[in-house]
Parts: structure tokens; C-alpha cells; sequence
């Protein structure tokens, strides 16, 4: 081995064994979980990486640990760039806790406030500092920046620097700046949600060439992924919640303001602890509001999709939504604030053919490019195919990111794989369904919705519907009737359907009328077979096989270790509120399970276990071993 190289190894096994007494001394943990190790030793050796891994999977390690191994070779201050107010107050107040000298600079701080935050940082008494990307493209910001060391770069939600992306953030595409501002100094760029295309964006965008990629899988397998024909909305979303997570954290999302303050409403009235937030409150409300989520227990937050980002509460034992997102990068960052500490959750979705059509409007309607209405045309229809795939949805969600490896798998949790759903050879009822939109366009020069065009294959002589086919004389057509074995629930299953596989399209230029596309040819012509999910009947739901105890945190300990488990609960409890943080950033769950199981009597045994670092045995310790002596004494 040549000089270089050996230097090069030592090098590394010493900042390998660096990283790995920060793990255990500041956050109390033995090890590094997949690529961790790997991505903070190339970046606290002063590597640029991409790193992408699923939330909860320890993404934020892999930019404090590298800081302060930096920061104790002398290299500075990190700086943090994000986008979410919430995950930076959240984030330094559990740094603080664990004894990390950490701050932000964000819009909430009074101007005396941020000229100490400024003045710690010049004196270099912060080893972390979280700034907004808007604040950091300051003169004021970068001339702070280069009044004093700084260590690395953390780009934090990068995917926000993506233009087709679902959270785009103008201002991210300006950070590119930051490598010729200050070179030399890492930067690393970490996000839960890219697919390929948008990785490639986000190392072009950021100026990051040469940085190192960490890609890890895209699965959260504590998470159960289901997706059910939307009926009655609400009455399935309170049923959902009764059957399985009564009394547990969770949030609904919805698609607009009016319906998150009817759907919290209505979950009140049926005796939710429910809570609204959306931009349209005052602020004091907001805030109000989502301390009261993060802090107390059981709170259903009912939401527009701007609730969540970099929200760390670990406890969120749902994620629900009443209206179909834009897209599967969407669905995939919300879903995933549910189970962030890796205990059972679910991602529930009610979705309906209505959705399609109001998000197909909302696109074609906008002022954005063509180019842009193109691509959120084609994420839009990659979230209709997995809303309608028989196959394992976990398999295609993390085929969308591009995990190919999935494909053809199943998963075990998810409602296709536990329920497998009935297809059935559905080309004869979609020939019928094109014909009838075929002969409306060209017998009569006419263009109608689903609603109508079901009206028409039912022949419904309904009050709603016959006004309208008697009107137009629809009643005349050879398609008139022809598929009145089927309910307008079926019929409308199959135009969903049919919608999203690409055989008919949507015209919202004349109100949502249906149209042929070219893929509908070759059904007609009986040159391809259609294969369809089989409607089923919409049923009270039962509660499942993972109802309340499997999801109860003191399960696998006896009775007293229960006991022990409530009574830390109570104590971390009084303890956040006389600190004014939420109780998880105190300790999580699994650490109090931890030690109700290991029952340490000593502050140096209470050190071993998973998730107390050196600082919160410092404040805590003791406590902690009194309550474990006096419920064993």
C-alpha cells in the first residue's frame, strides 16, 4: 500500500471513530443504520454528497454529526439551509437538548434576537446554525457567513430546488452560489423525495459534480399503504379512525380550506380531538394549533398539504387523505409523517373519479407553461396508476423512485396484498363506454361528462337524467342502455379506471367532457383486451388485525414494566412543558420502552441505553433511576 493511500485509511478510521463518539456521547446511540456511516465520514472528511433516504431514516445525522466532527478540528460552524420554520425550531431545540450549541435564523425572531444569534456565530460559540434559503441569499447573510468559519453546507428538502417538483422553492435555484462563495467547503444536499429525473436536477441546479451519492431505499415498511373507493368520504374517514387509531395522533388532508374546516368540524361533533390548519387563519391560530399537536396526545390535525413539512413528531400513527394529490412525490412526503418512529402507521386515502377531474382542471386551467402542464399531467397520472393498480402499491411507489427491484414483488402491508382485489376481463364494458363517447362526437357533435355518459349506457330514466337525454334525444342512440346490467358505482370505477390507464382523456376546455385517445383504437377494433379492478361494494369497515394493542407502545413489557413506562411518560410529560418543548424531544417512546425494560438502577447503566446521549443523562439522570428505584421499591 502506497504512503498516499495508507494516510488516506488512517485519515478515515479516524473520523469513522470520531463520528461514531458523537453518535454515542451527544445522541446516545451504538451504531450508524445503512449508509450513515458511510455518507458522514465522506462528508466530515470535507466530500460534497446527495443523500437520499426516507424520513425517519436519520437524514439529519448525516449532516450534524459531520458539523461537529468539523467543528472539533477547528473548521468552523455548520450552516443548515431550510425551508420549514417548524423543522428548525424543532430540530435545535432537541440539538439543545442534547447539548448541541445550536440556533436559526428565521423570520420569527425579534431583531435583538437575531443580532445575538449574529453574534454568536462571529464568536463562534454555535456548532449548527438553520437558516431560511431566503434569509441566506441576503448581503447581510453572506457577509455574516464569511465573517467566520464555517465547516459544511447542508441543503436540507433539496428536492424544493426542483421547477417540476411538488414543493418548488424559487430560491433554492440561486444556492448554487454557495460553492463559489465559499469554496472549499462541503456541501451536502439531503432530501426524502426525488425520483431519478429530479436527482439528476438537483446535482446540476446545486453545482454538485463531483459530489458522492447515498441513495438508500425508499421503503417505510412500518407504514401500510391503502387506497378505497371514495363513497362517503367522511363517514369512511370516522370509520377508519374508530376501527384503528382511536385516541391517536394523526392528520387529514385536504385539498382545500373550506374542507379542512368542515372535516374538523365534523370529526369533533363525532367526538375526534380534532384541530384545523390552513393559511387562511391568523397566525396566532396556526401556531396555537400545532403546538397543541405536537405536544398533547391524540390530536388529529386536519390540514392543507403546507401542514407537516419537517414536522418530527414521532407519534403520528396516521396519515389520511380526503382528496387525490398531485403527485406520487407529494403522496409519498406526506404519507411519510406518519410512523417517523418506525412503530406500525398507515396511509389512508378515500379517492374518487371526481378528483381526477378536478385536478385535470386545476392543471389545465392554470397559468403555468405548456411544458409544465405536461409534466404535472404525467405525475398526475403516475398517482392515478398506483391509486388503481391490482399489483403491491408499495411495489409501484418505489418503482416510481427507482427501485426496479420492486416490481413484481408484494409486501405483505399494503390493502392489495392483504386483500388482493378481483379483475376481471373488462373490454367489453370499456368498448361499450368508448362507443358511446364515439357515436356522441360523431352522430351528433357532442361532447358530455362521465355522469351523463353513464346516464346514457344505463339508460337512466331517472328525474336528474332524463330532462338532459331527452333533451338531446340521447335516448335514440344504439349505446342507449346497453350497460344497464352495471351501477352507475361500477360505471363509474371503470371511467376512472380508463382515465388513468391512458384509453379516455378529459377536455376541461369544454367543462370536463370525455374524449377518445389514441390507445382507445385499438379497444374498439378488439385488437387489445382490457383488464379492470372489479367494484366492490363499500362495507362499514371492521377493525383490523393490527387494532389498538399491537399499536400500544408498552407492548412486550410485563405489568410492572408497564407501570414503570407510564410513570416516565408522566415525568417527560411535566418535564417538556417546564422546558417548552414538545415530550419527544426529551426522549422518544422507544427510549422510555428501552428503559421501563431495562429497569437501569444506576445513572452509569441508564448511559446504555439506546437514545440517552451524555447530556440528557447529565439533566436527567437521576430522575430518572429515583422513579425506576421507587416503583421497584
Amino acid at each position: 500500500m502506497d504512503s498516499v493511500a495508507e494516510a488516506s485509511n488512517i485519515s478515515a478510521r479516524t473520523t469513522s471513530a470520531i463520528a461514531h463518539e458523537v453518535l454515542h456521547r451527544v445522541f446516545g446511540y451504538s451504531s450508524f443504520r445503512g449508509h450513515q456511516g458511510d455518507a458522514i465520514v465522506h462528508v466530515a472528511d470535507g466530500g460534497d454528497a446527495l443523500i437520499l433516504m426516507p424520513t425517519g431514516a436519520g437524514k439529519s445525522l448525516c449532516y450534524q454529526i459531520p458539523a461537529l466532527v468539523r467543528r472539533q478540528r477547528g473548521l468552523g460552524c455548520g450552516i443548515v439551509v431550510s425551508p420549514l420554520i417548524a423543522l428548525m425550531q424543532d430540530q435545535v431545540s432537541a440539538l439543545r437538548e442534547s447539548g448541541v450549541r445550536a440556533a436559526f435564523l428565521n423570520s420569527t425572531l425579534s431583531s435583538q434576537r437575531a443580532a445575538e444569534v449574529e453574534r454568536d456565530f462571529r464568536t463562534g460559540a454555535l456548532d449548527l446554525l438553520y437558516v431560511a434559503p431566503e434569509r441566506l441569499l441576503t448581503d447581510r447573510c453572506l457577509q455574516l457567513l464569511q465573517s467566520a468559519p464555517v465547516s459544511l453546507f447542508a441543503i436540507d428538502e433539496a428536492h424544493c430546488v426542483s421547477q417540476w417538483g411538488h414543493d418548488f422553492r424559487p430560491e433554492y435555484m440561486q444556492l448554487e452560489l454557495l460553492g463559489k462563495r465559499f469554496p472549499g467547503v462541503p456541501r451536502v444536499a439531503l432530501t426524502a423525495t426525488a425520483d431519478p429525473a429530479t436527482r439528476v436536477e438537483i446535482v446540476e441546479r446545486l453545482g454538485l459534480d463531483h459530489a458522492r451519492s447515498f441513495v438508500s431505499s425508499f421503503d417505510r415498511p412500518n407504514i401500510r399503504y391503502e387506497i378505497v373507493e371514495k363513497i362517503d368520504a367522511r363517514r369512511q374517514l370516522i370509520d377508519f379512525i374508530r376501527a384503528d387509531h382511536a385516541d391517536q395522533a394523526g392528520i387529514v388532508y385536504c385539498l382545500s380550506r373550506r374542507k379542512v374546516d368542515e372535516t374538523a368540524a365534523f370529526l369533533v361533533e363525532q367526538r375526534v380531538k380534532a384541530l384545523p390548519y390552513h393559511a387562511g387563519m391568523d397566525s396566532d391560530s396556526r401556531a396555537k394549533n400545532q403546538a397543541r399537536f405536537l405536544r398533547e396526545d391524540g390530536i388529529v390535525m386536519v390540514a392543507t398539504i403546507a401542514f407537516g413539512m419537517g414536522i418530527d413528531k414521532p407519534d403520528v400513527r396516521f396519515v389520511a387523505h380526503l382528496d387525490l394529490p398531485k403527485s406520487i412525490e407529494g403522496y409519498y412526503q406526506e404519507t411519510g409523517r406518519a410512523g417517523r418512529d418506525g412503530a406500525a402507521s398507515d396511509a389512508w386515502m378515500a379517492y374518487g373519479l371526481q378528483d381526477v377531474v378536478q385536478l385535470r382542471r386545476m392543471i389545465d386551467e392554470g397559468d403555468a407553461s405548456e411544458q409544465y402542464k405536461r409534466v404535472s399531467g404525467a405525475k398526475l397520472d403516475a398517482m392515478l396508476g398506483l391509486c388503481e393498480t391490482a399489483s403491491c402499491r408499495r411495489a409501484r411507489l418505489l418503482a416510481y423512485f427507482g427501485e426496479d427491484d420492486a416490481i413484481g414483488t408484494q409486501c405483505g402491508n399494503c390493502d392489495n396484498c392483504l386483500v388482493p382485489p378481483e379483475t376481471f376481463d373488462a373490454t367489453v364494458a370499456v368498448q361499450q363506454l368508448l362507443s358511446c363517447i364515439y357515436r356522441l362526437k360523431k352522430e351528433r357533435g357532442q361532447s358530455f361528462g362521465a355522469l351523463h355518459v353513464i346516464a346514457i349506457l344505463r339508460g337512466d330514466k331517472g328525474a336528474k337524467s332524463a330532462e338532459k337525454i331527452a333533451q338531446w334525444q340521447h335516448d335514440t342512440l344504439s349505446t342507449f342502455g346497453i350497460g344497464a346490467e352495471r351501477s352507475e358505482a361500477e360505471w363509474r370505477a371503470i371511467v376512472r379506471q380508463c382515465i388513468a390507464f391512458g384509453l379516455v382523456d378529459i377536455d376541461h376546455e369544454t367543462y370536463g367532457t370525455l374524449h377518445l385517445t389514441q390507445k382507445s383504437r385499438a379497444v374498439l377494433r378488439s385488437e387489445e383486451a382490457v383488464h379492470l379492478r372489479r367494484f366492490v361494494a363499500d362495507t362499514k369497515r371492521k377493525k383490523t388485525a393490527r387494532g389498538r394493542k399491537e399499536l400500544d407502545p408498552t407492548d412486550g413489557l410485563d405489568a410492572s414494566g408497564s407501570a414503570l413506562f407510564d410513570a416516565l411518560r408522566s415525568w417527560r410529560l411535566a418535564t417538556s412543558r417546564e422546558h417548552g418543548v414538545p415530550a419527544y424531544v426529551i426522549f422518544h417512546d422507544g427510549t422510555l420502552k428501552e428503559i421501563a425494560r431495562a429497569r437501569p438502577t444506576t445513572v452509569t447503566a441508564l448511559g446504555e441505553v439506546s437514545g440517552v446521549g451524555e447530556k440528557k443523562l447529565e439533566a436527567y439522570g437521576r430522575d430518572i433511576v429515583e422513579i425506576v428505584e421507587r416503583l421497584d421499591g
